[in-house]
């Protein structure tokens, strides 16, 4: 597979899940904090799988975008797309994230809602990097 890249980022973490991240140009800058349930302290610190929530979601509603300028139809300008990602064990070994998107996009025809979803889960970067590592649920609200 080959990407013909427009872009590109980086950001650097030190620190670990403790620690700390910042983009190179500094729009991102972020205490990192372990979530109780995962055994840290928690406190006033992001995590990755937050980062990672917030970006599949952006990321999704440009795809949906996408989709319905491919499928010429108006995407809302309020529509809404909520990651909900989960990490845990993995009966494998190791551990595994999970993702479920919660898409709403008000007055579009339900039918016409689910090819949008669809067709955006074909072009979203992120559904492309996780798929067959990771079930991706997709749900319209």
């Amino acid at each position: 597979m080959s990407v013909d890249v427009k872009y590109s980022t980086t950001a650097t973490a030190t620190g670990g899940r403790d620690g700390h991240a910042r983009s190179d140009d500094g729009r991102i800058d972020v205490q990192l904090a372990t979530p109780k349930e995962l055994g840290g302290a928690g406190g006033d610190g992001s995590n990755p799988e937050q980062l990672f929530a917030a970006g599949y979601s952006a990321c999704f509603i440009g795809a949906l975008k996408a989709a319905g300028r491919e499928l010429k139809v108006k995407v809302p300008d309020d529509v809404t797309v909520t990651a909900k990602v989960g990490i845990g064990p993995r009966s494998e070994g190791g551990f595994g994230i999970t993702a479920d998107l919660q898409v709403s996009l008000p007055g579009v025809e339900r039918e016409q809602a689910r090819t949008l979803v669809d067709t955006a889960h074909q072009i979203c970067p992120y559904s492309n990097a996780t798929r067959g590592n990771l079930d991706v649920g997709l749900t319209l609200v």
